[in-house]
């Protein structure tokens, strides 16, 4: 595995989830779409269990603090808290039938509607308070709902950005955006690359952390992106074909063919940092190597407008109810604890994501305003959920359908391809025909 894969793995936990685990719950469309998994309410009472992924020390450090304080600022309800080793924990949830799965469990983003088709997670607006679900970021909040129930909240949140280096792009002439108001057009991104190229010993310019590949979950989070600003979708109204290959699609896939040549393959995850290339394409976790490595001469850019606004991928972890439990009163009411200001602040200190509550990103010296990352906040401030894709509109969700496995793996292994050289329009229509076809076979994969 490539440095850049290890390192996006190992901080996926703030981003995004693993590929692998998304490729596994393929297989495991069995679930009939009919009916509603409901919890009991229970007392409210009693010992609760509850799972959750093993991130970053710091990330499993935060968390058992906050179990260890909810345990102790009452006596009514006991949490029992199990770490799952973070490659193998979507695996575990899909292979555990859901009369075992716990009272309150973690999961990624776009797993989410899968688990709920099987009936592994109940809606919690009964269960959290009002107050809970009226301070999560509008963003956090489409990423957990499904026809008008919410069946998960996220502590933190995710976005997208280039990263620029100052000193780099000024030597080469080169004028860049300070906000999402004067993005760059992708023309105007390529032009910058060129005159970049023309002041650089190897003509490499740009990061696009490609040593692992595109075929995974980074290929989809990455650059689904120049889709949506493409105006196209990865899947419209149970359909990929004609929203996937439109021609704005296929001509902003050959844009992006052609950044190729000036891109770094970054084998040793240092190309921008040791300022071999002054534009970095890749997520927020970046931002404290890359800080350290750069102090002022580091910017925060958002992406090429190919059209339809810039836009950036969002969604990360986030903390539902088990179908099954027996008492989710008191899983509400952990919940409700866990996405206080001090906890959220905690974690989000200790990994660096966006706060995915109103108040914590309010007051986080990263995210608020004038905050060095103070875009991420503003693109996040912009939800587009993930079908009313408009140009007003910026941080786009990663479609919640229980077939988002085969979505992200059809749409990434064409974007590897692409990359690789293949016709933008072919391996487009190819990854189209096979997502409607399995969408075909399981009839939409149709939440009630």
């Amino acid at each position: 595995m490539s440095s850049t894969t290890r390192r996006f793995r190992r901080t996926a936990s703030t981003g995004l989830a693993l590929a692998l685990p998304l490729a596994a719950l393929a297989a495991c469309g069995g679930g009939s779409g009919s009916g509603n998994a409901s919890a009991e309410e229970g007392s409210g009472k009693g010992t609760i269990s509850v799972w959750a992924h093993q991130g970053q020390k710091s990330e499993a450090a935060a968390l058992q603090d906050a179990v260890k304080s909810f345990n102790s600022s009452q006596s009514e309800i006991k949490v029992e808290l199990k770490l799952i080793p973070e490659s193998d924990y979507t695996k575990t949830i899909t292979a555990t039938d859901a009369s075992k799965l716990p009272d309150v469990m973690e999961f990624d983003g776009p797993t989410m509607a899968n688990f709920v088709y099987n009936k592994k997670l109940a809606p919690i607006d009964s269960y959290v308070s009002a107050k809970t679900l009226a301070n999560a970021t509008d963003a956090s909040k489409a990423q957990g709902e499904i026809n008008g129930k919410h069946y998960g909240l996220g502590m933190y949140d995710s976005g997208l950005g280039i990263y620029g280096n100052k000193k780099l792009l000024d030597a080469a002439g080169v004028k860049y955006p300070t906000s999402l108001s004067d993005d760059w057009t992708a023309a105007q991104f390529t032009a910058a690359l060129k005159a970049l190229k023309a002041k650089d010993s190897d003509g490499k310019t740009l990061d696009l952390q490609e040593s692992g590949g595109y075929a995974n979950e980074w290929g989809t989070y990455g650059f689904a992106p120049i889709v949506w600003s493409a105006g196209g979708s990865l899947i419209k109204d149970g359909k990929a074909e004609g929203a996937l290959d439109s021609p704005a699609v296929v001509s902003a896939m050959k844009t992006f063919q052609s950044w190729k040549t000036s891109v770094d393959p970054n084998t040793d995850g240092n190309a921008f940092a040791k300022g071999r290339v002054a534009l970095s394409w890749v997520g927020h976790w970046m931002y404290p190597t890359y800080s350290k490595a750069l102090g002022d001469d580091l910017v925060v850019l958002p992406l090429p407008d190919f059209g339809n606004g810039p836009k950036t991928g969002q969604g990360s972890w986030s903390w539902g109810v088990g179908a099954d439990s027996k008492n989710a009163k008191a899983a509400g009411a952990f919940m409700d604890y866990l996405l206080g200001d001090t906890n959220v602040t905690a974690m989000t200190t200790a990994n660096g994501a966006v706060p995915a509550t109103k108040t914590a990103l309010a007051a986080s010296p990263l995210y608020k305003q004038g905050g060095p990352l103070q875009l991420f906040a503003d693109q996040l401030a912009k939800p587009c959920g993930d079908s009313d894709i408009t140009k007003s509109c910026v941080a786009v969700t990663r479609p919640v359908t229980a077939g988002y496995p085969v979505v992200t793996s059809k749409f990434s292994e064409a974007l590897n391809s692409i990359y690789g050289g293949a016709d933008p329009k072919s391996a487009l229509a190819k990854a189209a025909r096979a997502i409607d076809q399995d969408f075909s076979d399981n009839a939409g994969y149709k939440i009630p």
